[in-house]
């Protein structure tokens, strides 16, 4: 009977070395969509550049009336009116994207840094936008108006 236990014990573990060999293989097989950041991990100075250059917004194709297509992933409450182009704004506060267009400059979105929250926004569209944030011990108010057709970030008056 001695015998008979070590050869059970025996493939017991075989049978788990094999199951763990798979699990691992499986893993490295679906890489980084499961164990990691898809793209990669960025930098700060990456986010901000990312922000500060407006998306190229496709535009459709041939044969067709040449309007402008949304990026994917993206919603809108109404057509977009804008004419002007979008920039993104960093501060330590947060994070805003603005554009102009017809009725003059507009807040698209914002999101405060980590530490702090919105206070206040007036998204537009006007002559300027503000949005506010405010942390435990600093607050950053950023404001942006339109010159040509760009947003541009200008001191508080």
């Amino acid at each position: 009977m001695g015998r008979r236990s070590i050869l059970v014990a025996t493939g017991w573990v075989a049978t788990a070395a094999i199951a763990t060999v798979i699990g691992l293989g499986a893993i490295r097989l679906v890489g980084e969509s499961l164990t990691g950041t898809p793209g990669g991990v960025r930098s700060e100075a990456d986010i901000e550049r990312a922000l500060a250059s407006p998306e190229p917004v496709p535009t459709a194709g041939p044969g067709t009336t040449g309007t402008a297509l949304a990026p994917p992933g993206t919603t809108s409450a109404a057509p977009s009116a804008s004419s002007g182009a979008r920039r993104g704004f960093a501060t330590d506060g947060g994070t805003a994207v603005a554009e102009c267009g017809v009725g003059g400059v507009r807040l698209v979105s914002w999101a405060p840094a980590q530490g702090y929250r919105v206070r206040d926004v007036d998204r537009g569209p006007d002559d300027d936008v503000e949005v506010t944030f405010q942390g435990a011990n600093r607050e950053y108010e950023l404001k942006v108006r339109c010159i040509g057709s760009e947003p541009v970030s200008v001191a508080d008056d």
